[in-house]
């Protein structure tokens, strides 16, 4: 028997079983690794949905409406904790600034009411025939209208008779307005349930017109001579010489210039209107006030506010606003008796509520301005 293969053999065996076992270990250390790598690669496209799924809702979420508080469908409520801050900030109780607000503005009329509400001087006339003389109206010396403020505070026993075509309570204020928005004339206090004419009817407005005490107004129109002024208004007003109205649904084109012309410049008062309430929150929302003397001052001190406002805003080359005594040629004398004053004081208010009169005006202005700027509607 040859035992010499023997050993040389059994190494060789060995060996090779060595080798097939460190094979299958490979073979399986891959198969894990596959595994692995392919649960990795299953997490990574789940991680990859998902990101989108995230993306896609908060893409949503910044289209639909904003919300305020962090919690969904949680509605905030402004409980005005600011406001009640600046109690506490500068130590002034809510009582104590409405007792500022109505001495501030009692303070405001007393000091200023004078110069900044008075009626035009000899000087304002000049310069407002001046710019109505440019505007295409000689004569003019601004428009007229009213504006309702809304209050809310008004007793219950005057709600009926504060009411009118807006609804609720509301004063109203009659105003006079110059192109430059400089409020002339301002006549506050009468419940809204009034229409214009009825305000202008307990006014003030002409008074000084039918004493005999307006500076002098004197324009020329189609060669004839006029001594009063004229604010324009809207239709509602009376037929007066010292209101001029619009035109409406007319066919003749020189009618229809002149409503498109009387309109443009009756905006100035409505424009006074708009930039008052604009200026002064006060008056834009409503009145909250019991008392209609503090509304009252509280208006007045806005309107006294706004002229002041427009004087430091105006153009340096117009001629500044200088308190005159008005012209006293027009003023009775001095020595003539009651009867007579009486006398004049009548025929000088026939003559501002003349009808005829007020047709005249209008159909003297009518062909002025169609004769001035006609061409360019041509």
């Amino acid at each position: 028997m040859n035992y010499g293969a023997g050993p040389s053999h059994l190494p060789s065996s060995s060996s090779s079983s060595s080798d097939d076992e460190t094979f299958s270990h490979y073979v399986e250390q891959w198969e894990e690794d596959m595994k692995q790598w392919e649960e990795e690669d299953e997490i990574l496209a789940r991680l990859y949905v998902a990101n989108n799924k995230i993306m896609a809702y908060f893409s949503k979420e910044e289209e639909r409406p904003k919300r305020i508080s962090s919690v969904p469908g949680h509605l905030v409520i402004n409980r005005g904790r600011e406001e009640d801050s600046t109690d506490e900030y500068i130590r002034i109780g809510e009582s104590t600034v409405l007792e500022c607000l109505k001495r501030f503005s009692r303070a405001v009329v007393e000091v200023y009411g004078d110069e900044y509400l008075r009626s035009p001087n000899t000087d304002d006339v000049a310069r407002l025939l001046q710019k109505g003389e440019e505007r295409g109206f000689p004569g003019m010396l601004g428009s007229l209208d009213c504006m309702h403020w809304e209050w809310k505070n008004c007793p219950t026993a005057w709600a009926g008779q504060y009411s009118g075509r807006h609804g609720g309570p509301t004063i109203i204020l009659e105003a006079v307005a110059s192109y430059d928005l400089w409020i002339w004339h301002a006549f506050f206090g009468l419940p809204g349930s009034n229409n214009d004419i009825n305000v202008l009817q307990a006014s003030n407005l002409f008074d000084n017109l039918t004493q005999g005490i307006t500076p002098p107004a004197h324009y020329t129109i189609q060669g004839k001579n006029y001594d009063v002024g004229y604010y324009l208004a809207d239709g509602i007003y009376p037929k007066w010489p010292t209101l001029v109205q619009t035109i409406s649904k007319s066919e003749d084109k020189k009618k229809q210039y002149f409503a498109m012309m009387q309109e443009a410049c009756r905006k100035d008062v409505e424009r006074a209107f708009d930039v008052l309430q604009s200026r002064f929150a006060i008056i834009k929302g409503p009145a909250r006030f019991w008392d209609k003397r503090t509304l009252h001052d509280i208006m007045t001190t806005c309107i006294i506010m706004h002229n002041m406002i427009i004087e430091d805003e105006r153009d340096e080359q117009e001629d500044i606003i200088v308190s005159t005594p008005p012209s006293i040629s027009n003023v009775e004398d001095i020595g003539t008796n009651d009867a007579e004053r009486f006398r004049q004081f009548l025929t000088r208010h026939k003559k501002f509520k003349d009808k005829e009169a007020h047709f005249t005006l209008r159909n003297v202005l009518i062909e002025h301005l169609w004769e001035r700027h006609g061409n360019e509607v041509m």
